[in-house]
């Protein structure tokens, strides 16, 4: 892992944490009404309006810090790929694609061997110029019995 990747992981998890932490001090804005009606005390660490101000502060640029070193992270994840995106995938190793049907008793398409904008594209069989016989190992479907005229029922 490059010095970049790690310095940026360990950004993104400080500011992580600092967000956690400042959120979990901060008091909500529905707090001040039971000060109102005497429980609870209007003090705090920081005195009575400068904890909002720093602590809403200091959120902001550990949020600002957090999705820059995620934008970071991304970018570099992503710079040291080489090549076109086709080759490097979850799908590179997987087995060609079995659920197109094959003619029976042909030889199964060759893969596609690069080029192709789609992967796998070449595997596909071009359309037929004229039917194919029917391979003899294959049953055929009876022949319909003729059909009689519908006799309407007797009222």
């Amino acid at each position: 892992m490059p010095l970049m990747l790690k310095l940026l992981l360990a950004v993104q998890v400080l500011s992580a944490l600092a967000i956690i932490v400042l959120v979990l001090l901060q008091q909500g804005k529905g707090a001040d009404m039971g000060s109102a009606f005497g429980s609870g005390s209007s003090g705090s660490l920081f005195g009575a309006t400068g904890a909002a101000n720093f602590l809403s502060r200091a959120t902001k640029w550990a949020a600002v810090v957090f999705f820059a070193s995620t934008a970071g992270l991304a970018y570099v994840s992503h710079k040291g790929t080489s090549g076109p995106a086709v080759d490097s995938g979850v799908m590179q190793s997987f087995p060609a694609d079995r659920s197109v049907p094959q003619v029976p008793g042909a030889a199964p398409a060759a893969p596609a061997t690069g080029g192709a904008s789609v992967p796998g594209a070449a595997s596909v069989p071009a359309a037929p110029a004229a039917p194919a016989k029917p391979d003899a190992s294959v049953p055929t479907a009876p022949a319909a019995p003729a059909s009689k005229p519908a006799e309407t029922p007797a009222k």
